[in-house]
């Protein structure tokens, strides 16, 4: 043979053909485009000096592919408002890169910047205060004093005073002295971290909150001064408390300052916090440190004397306060139903408690109920509140109306709720299937995103219509903005596909249903525009189980139509948005009600026309993949392939290596789970979670299945979906695995993310041809 010939022949990648390689790389340079697109992570209003227009600030992300991270920068635009309809958003030219920066907070005024650059390795935390022109300050917060401060946007607070000398922020304990040793044996004292001829010992385990906190033990409370940088841990605080969303309370002349915190407790474990609302919670108040003099130095005497005050002590849950701009109460969010229920999460409610003006604290303090828990609301009112974050500044000048968004069945709406009267109003679009987003407050006016699975995000500005006109209601501008900017290609396939919110009758309603759970549930229909053969269909599902499926962009899910599917995402019930009755209604159902639910969505669509039975796909993650792997357990002939992320595959061997044992418990039993919770599962209690799992089904699996899954996975271990692929092998079924090695749960570094989607198309594509 001739050895030049020889040395041409194309070397494949391990296990894959030609014909696979060359669709990877057709598929790949698509994902590119989609990838590319950029997000709104946050956004800031300045009002400018003149007086007239304002200054808006976005903080954007948009993964880095080569390094493996999300590249952050900022952009600016002035904001001139001539009438309700002439809105004009004048932008920077270009952004700027926020390298190396972990959050960064401006001040009440608008007139300081908090940049904060979390540490590497042992380094210290570096703060940073910016006026418009310059850096002004910089401290150095050695790893002694405390750790990396918390940008999780869970535990994490940061919060200025009023007069902008202060800054109270969570950061992480700081590491306790451990055990040393050397040739002779124990050491007495303390060694330096370098100190050669000896070393630490490990010490006692100190337990973490789970998914996305390892490494991270004890978020506590640190106050810094502007000034001198001289930091101080609050004192008074239980070390059985874990602190975060601090906030400063309103400044009462002769009275001393308090920090309104929120507070988890450990005892008797700490279970994974981490989407996780049914983790008991309340709202405490501590007293702030004082300063003796201009050299600021801490009052520590005062401070070694603060008690710290439970504020909502007769509820189980309590996080998110803000208080009114005149400071006469405090409002938060309460997850008491999902606390009570053990459901992971559950129908929210919205509260208050009026503000003692006199500074004196009571933890009999009355809560008085802004939004109730809805059980089951009539067609067209508000299903319940879903609201998964607060604006740092959410009043309208009013100083007692709030605005946030909140999810309504399918879609996210904003909300406008009057804290004093309770009213509530709808007031993006109620004709709107695309989901909204509010991102920061203009005054009276709202700056939001608007977007649907077709539409990539758009900026929207809105007025409220002034009444003296005899028109009532918000007014919304689209705003111009080069933020989402994306290829015409895209942008042609997204303009030639269609989506619609089906309404899906329940089968089967017997009379022990309540009335929420008896009610259609929702599927989110998405396919081209042509009109000849359907394309083959791929079923999403969501994890949870109560989360909610938007209609809102997502760039991995056009990718997929893109390619050539339809897709039917599914809100069985279970899924927030809904009511409390409907959300209720599956745990201790889980593995047949959610499975039913899933298999009559299918069934609607293909007796409508809509979709090929013999070319259905079905995809989910966490516990959208424990129903994907049910279904094809229970539902054999039904698909013809399968791709999870993390799936639940064997709730008896997950319940004793999980950061979450109480969700196998409470969605297997159902809200007696919470009561019969054990670290010890008896017998009897392995075998119900074996017969509650996919893998009590895996003898009838058919349809080829790619595992996608994260080895660093704390919520739903690597070895649940090992043990199923392995299962699945030794009966013949053909198994695609990949393990990526640094990924947790979500599977989302830019890396990971990229390689998954990818690897879910041309796996899809391989069996739908």
């Amino acid at each position: 043979m001739d050895s030049s010939k020889a040395g041409l022949v194309k070397e494949l990648p391990v296990g894959l053909d030609e014909a696979t390689e060359e669709e990877y790389a057709s598929q790949s340079k698509l994902l590119q485009e989609f990838t590319s697109i950029s997000s709104i992570d946050k956004a800031w209003i300045f009002k400018s000096d003149s007086g007239k227009g304002s200054q808006a600030m976005f903080s954007i992300s948009q993964p880095n592919l080569l390094a493996n991270k999300k590249r952050k920068f900022m952009l600016s635009s002035s904001i001139s408002k001539e009438s309700i309809n002439d809105v004009n958003f004048q932008w920077a030219p270009f952004p700027i890169e926020m390298t190396g920066v972990s959050l960064f907070v401006p001040s009440p005024s608008g007139s300081k910047l908090l940049v904060i650059r979390n540490p590497e390795n042992e380094s210290p935390s570096q703060f940073e205060i910016w006026s418009s022109s310059q850096l002004e300050k910089e401290f150095l917060i050695p790893q002694s004093v405390h750790g990396s401060v918390y940008a999780d946007g869970w535990f994490e607070g940061i919060s200025w005073n009023s007069d902008e000398s202060l800054i109270a922020y969570v950061a992480e304990e700081p590491s306790p002295s451990k055990p040393s040793f050397d040739d002779q044996g124990y050491r007495k004292g303390a060694i330096k971290d370098k100190e050669c001829c000896s070393w630490k010992a490990q010490g006692d385990w100190d337990e973490e909150w789970g998914e996305c906190y390892a490494g991270k033990r004890q978020p506590a409370l640190f106050v810094i001064n502007v000034n001198s940088g001289k930091v101080q841990a609050v004192k008074g605080i239980a070390k059985s408390l874990s602190v975060g969303q601090v906030v400063w309370a309103p400044q009462v002349e002769g009275t001393e300052q308090y920090l309104v915190f929120v507070g988890w407790s450990a005892d008797p474990r700490k279970l994974g916090i981490k989407y996780c609302y049914n983790r008991p919670c309340a709202l405490y108040a501590v007293k702030a440190p004082l300063y003796k003099s201009e050299a600021a130095e801490f009052d520590l005497k005062s401070m070694e004397e603060s008690t710290v005050v439970n504020l909502t002590q007769s509820i189980s849950s309590a996080f998110f306060p803000r208080f009114s701009p005149d400071g006469k109460f405090l409002m938060f969010l309460s997850a008491k139903a999902s606390v009570d229920s053990g459901a992971h999460s559950a129908t929210d409610s919205l509260k208050r408690i009026d503000w003692p003006t006199g500074g004196k604290l009571w933890s009999s303090t009355e809560i008085i109920d802004v939004i109730p828990i809805v059980n089951c609301a009539e067609d067209g009112h508000l299903p319940g509140l879903y609201c998964s974050n607060f604006l740092t500044k959410p009043w309208l000048s009013d100083g007692c109306t709030v605005i946030l968004s909140s999810y309504w069945h399918s879609c996210q709406v904003i909300l406008s709720v009057n804290l004093i009267s309770g009213k509530v109003l709808r007031i993006s679009p109620a004709d709107s299937d695309f989901s909204w987003n509010v991102l920061t407050l203009d005054g009276d006016n709202i700056i939001a995103v608007c977007s649907s699975p077709i539409d990539v995000p758009q900026i929207k500005y809105g007025c409220l219509v002034d009444k003296a006109t005899n028109s009532t209601g918000w007014c919304w501008s689209n705003v111009s903005s080069p933020i989402f900017r994306c290829s015409e290609k895209v942008m042609s396939l997204l303009s030639s596909h269609q989506f619609s919110i089906l309404q899906i009758p329940v089968k089967d309603v017997s009379d022990c249903l309540t009335k929420g759970a008896a009610k259609p549930f929702e599927a989110i229909f998405v396919s081209s525009k042509k009109n000849d053969e359907t394309d083959p269909l791929i079923v999403l599902l969501h994890g949870g189980p109560h989360s909610v499926s938007l209609s809102s962009f997502s760039k991995s899910l056009a990718f997929l139509f893109s390619i050539g599917y339809s897709l039917l995402i599914v809100n069985y019930r279970g899924s927030l948005g809904f009511g409390e009755e409907a959300l209720q209604s599956l745990p201790g159902k889980i593995g047949s009600q959610d499975v039913n639910d899933v298999l009559t969505a299918i069934d609607y669509v293909i007796e409508k026309g809509l979709a090929n039975p013999s070319k259905i796909t079905v995809l989910g993650g966490s516990h959208g993949g424990f129903l994907t792997t049910h279904l094809i357990g229970q539902a054999p002939d039904k698909f013809v392939a399968v791709a999870v992320r993390n799936p639940v595959c064997n709730l008896s061997s997950m319940v004793g290596i999980t950061d979450i044992p109480d969700w196998c418990y409470v969605e297997s039993y159902g809200s007696n789970g919470k009561s019969i919770y054990t670290e010890a599962p008896s017998a009897e209690h392995l075998t119900h979670l074996y017969n509650k799992s996919p893998i009590s089904h895996i003898s009838k699996v058919k349809a080829p299945t790619l595992f996608l899954l994260g080895a660093q996975d704390l919520r739903v271990p690597v070895s649940n979906g090992l043990q199923y692929a392995r299962a699945l092998k030794e009966r013949g079924v053909e198994t695609k695995v990949i393990v990526f090695p640094s990924d947790i749960h979500a599977i989302e570094r830019p890396q990971s993310d990229f390689e998954s989607s990818l690897n879910i198309g041309v796996w899809f594509k391989k069996y739908c041809k």
